[in-house]
């Protein structure tokens, strides 16, 4: 091949392989160093989350209004039972993630109610005989992710969550299997092709979908398919140089799918309504298995699930929960931590569940420190004051505002440039169908 024809590749790869390698990545800094409010936890155990997430948590747009309880499941010991908390009709949801980042299942309040139930969790292929048919939820990788929120009013309310993640658990359905756990890469690979190493070997142990097998045959040039030792250890220089401008130009058409069109109306919101409708193959309990809910083409599932991953890895489905972000304001100026705004809602988000808005630092979407320690705002913050016609005025800005009722709806923005996001657990139709629009943040 030519070397524009492997950089072109080789950037093709790099979109399709990089939801595995960020996913598995982060599994492997999970299980190993703890994520945040999580601390380090073996495969099949849950890590609970005992506080809130915080500034000091590194995590892209993580959120601060659920308790966390995340598992790693390493499937290849044998199925897990899952046991869940009867949690009074609080909101939560246990979201089930593959290592190709694709959401394949849902429990919690939306999809299974809030009783106390129990689960099988099995590996793919798996040709045993459960005890209750109906309760079987397949994972389609071996190595797979378990995501649960449970709805946290702030720290007063962190008792109650702490009882329900006791109630929490896995245990195998036969004991004394043995994890395989995570494939390790070869150390000796060059950094600037260590991606592909990643990719390489967690391609090799967690295949795809059946219908993108073909499609990822094509990277046989790129030595990702190459069994035994790393063709990237002692690469050849023109072949490694093709590697690493793919790679580069990969990684930009990634950063392209995650930035608001230019021609979008200035002030919009960009929901994303379909960023997680990439899964197309693998739609268990809790799923809706709905052609409104499904990326048709695949190379467009491709890229959407990079950007997915890039900016929101793990995220739900519109579905479960509507996430939807802004960088400029009503005029079209990107948002700035020198101005004061205001957010006005005539009418509350539509929600079976609860809303809440956080705040974002660019370019990272990291939460940012501020004065009061408030990180999001939303439908149960205590203290809010509404207008005499039922209206909310959230003020968002650096410093705090000198009138009380504006700072009992403040929201602290960072110093620079923000995005703010606004999440809708349990969304209504209208919320979904476009029948309410979110208001354009205006610069006061």
């Amino acid at each position: 091949m030519t070397q524009p024809e492997l950089e072109a590749m080789a950037a093709d790869a790099y979109v399709y392989g990089y939801p595995l390698v960020a996913g598995l990545t982060m599994v492997d800094r999970s299980v190993r160093g703890g994520l945040g409010v999580l601390p380090p936890t073996r495969f099949n155990h849950f890590a609970h989350g005992t506080r809130l997430a915080g500034p000091g948590d590194d995590f892209v747009s993580v959120n601060n209004d659920v308790a966390y309880s995340v598992a790693q499941l390493d499937l290849s010991e044998g199925p897990q039972l899952l046991r869940t908390p009867d949690t009074a009709d609080a909101y939560y949801v246990l979201q089930f993630v593959d290592a190709w980042t694709d959401n394949f299942a849902y429990l919690g309040r939306r999809a299974t109610g809030t009783a106390a139930q129990t689960w099988l969790i099995v590996p793919p292929g798996w040709h045993g005989t459960p005890t209750d048919t109906d309760r079987v939820i397949e994972a389609p990788t071996t190595v797979a992710t378990i995501v649960g929120r449970l709805a946290c009013a702030g720290p007063d309310d962190l008792p109650r969550i702490h009882a329900l993640q006791s109630g929490l658990t896995l245990e195998p359905m036969e004991p004394g299997g043995l994890a395989a756990g995570l494939p390790e890469p070869d150390p000796d690979v060059p950094e600037r092709l260590a991606f592909f190493e990643r990719l390489r070997i967690w391609l090799a142990a967690f295949p795809p979908a059946a219908p993108d097998r073909a499609y990822q045959q094509r990277f046989a040039p790129l030595g990702l398919l190459d069994p035994g030792p790393s063709p990237y250890r002692a690469a050849a220089p023109d072949w490694t140089l093709a590697l690493a401008k793919g790679l580069a130009a990969g990684r930009e058409r990634v950063e392209d799918a995650t930035r608001p069109p230019e021609d979008h109306p200035p002030g919009e919101w960009r929901a994303s309504l379909h960023l997680f409708d990439h899964n197309v193959d693998f739609l268990g309990p809790g799923t809706l298995d709905d052609p409104a809910w499904r990326i048709p083409d695949r190379r467009a599932g491709y890229l959407s699930r990079a950007a997915a991953a890039r900016t929101g890895l793990w995220g739900s489905h519109a579905y479960e929960a509507l996430h939807a972000a802004v960088t400029d304001d009503a005029d079209g100026h990107p948002l700035d931590g020198a101005h004061h705004y205001t957010l006005r809602f005539d009418r509350p988000p539509p929600v079976a569940a609860f809303w809440s808005l956080s705040m974002y630092g660019l370019p990272d979407h990291r939460l940012v420190a501020n004065p009061i320690d408030r990180y999001a705002i939303g439908d149960r913050t205590p203290g809010l004051v509404h207008g005499p016609d039922g209206s909310l005025t959230l003020h968002l800005c650096r410093t705090r505002p000198a009138d009380p009722a504006e700072a009992a709806n403040w929201l602290p923005t960072p110093a620079g440039r923000f995005r703010p996001m606004i999440r809708l657990y349990q969304p209504g139709p209208a919320a979904l169908d476009g029948g309410y629009r979110l208001p354009p943040i205006r610069r006061r």
